[in-house]
């Protein structure tokens, strides 16, 4: 089993090229795996995990509701935002500037095979790290992702997930809001759950901005012990 993790920091970059090229990675571990099953190749699979920030962009889920978007094609333009209808689970939420996301690509059959065990594991990455910073945090029964202020009227999201899975293959992944408009949730209804408010690391920190580059290196730092990983280290551009 292979548990190196070719770690890529892509910097900002447009969703449906970074979309494509997630797809082009997922694709490739897919068709490895089909060679060993068909050939008995026996080959390593390989695994990444992608950092990147979007600029301003809605995604909709395959089981998603298109109504939980709030704007038309002319509003969208307005905002300078885009619009994806994309092959995660999930439903609709927002991606920009100021927001950390993560797409772990991995060949899930190189740690354990178990896509509820590595939902948690993900969720539990965003909670250590924003234990670093003093911030409590924890999951929402029935609702993924991590959340602040659970079952009090307070309640509100700093994390959200949507996953792919096939052949134990993964793809899409986190949104950790760290210094995000958060004004741009107010034109959708954020994962299709209303009545329920989003934050910021920054807001509940109560400064002005926070450094993203560390907020990453601790998702790392907690990314690489959980999932017991070896980090090799790419900064590429496409």
């Amino acid at each position: 089993m292979n548990k190196t993790i070719d770690i890529q920091d892509l910097g900002q970059k447009d969703y449906k090229a970074t979309w494509e090229y997630q797809e082009g990675l997922f694709q490739s571990i897919v068709d490895t795996k089909i060679k060993n099953r068909r050939e008995e190749a026996n080959l390593e699979t390989s695994n990444y995990l992608l950092f990147v920030e979007h600029p301003h962009v809605y995604t909709l889920g395959k089981s998603g509701n298109f109504s939980h978007l709030l704007l038309n094609e002319e509003q969208l333009t307005q905002k300078g935002a885009t619009f994806y209808k994309i092959n995660r689970g999930g439903d609709i939420t927002y991606h920009g500037p100021g927001q950390v996301v993560g797409y772990p690509i991995l060949d899930l059959e190189n740690f354990f095979t178990d896509i509820h065990k590595y939902l948690r594991l993900l969720e539990e990455m965003v909670i250590l790290t924003l234990s670093d910073y003093g911030v409590k945090s924890e999951r929402s029964p029935g609702e993924t992702g991590v959340w602040l202020d659970v079952g009090t009227p307070f309640a509100r999201k700093i994390c959200a997930m949507g996953v792919r899975a096939s052949r134990w293959v993964t793809m899409h992944g986190f949104a950790f809001n760290v210094n995000a408009d958060l004004g741009y949730f107010d034109h959708i209804i954020p994962c299709g759950i209303r009545g329920k408010a989003v934050t910021t690391l920054n807001v509940e920190l109560g400064v002005e901005k926070v450094d993203e580059a560390e907020v990453k290196a601790k998702l790392l730092k907690h990314f690489l012990n959980l999932f017991e990983a070896i980090p090799q280290h790419n900064n590429v551009t496409f």
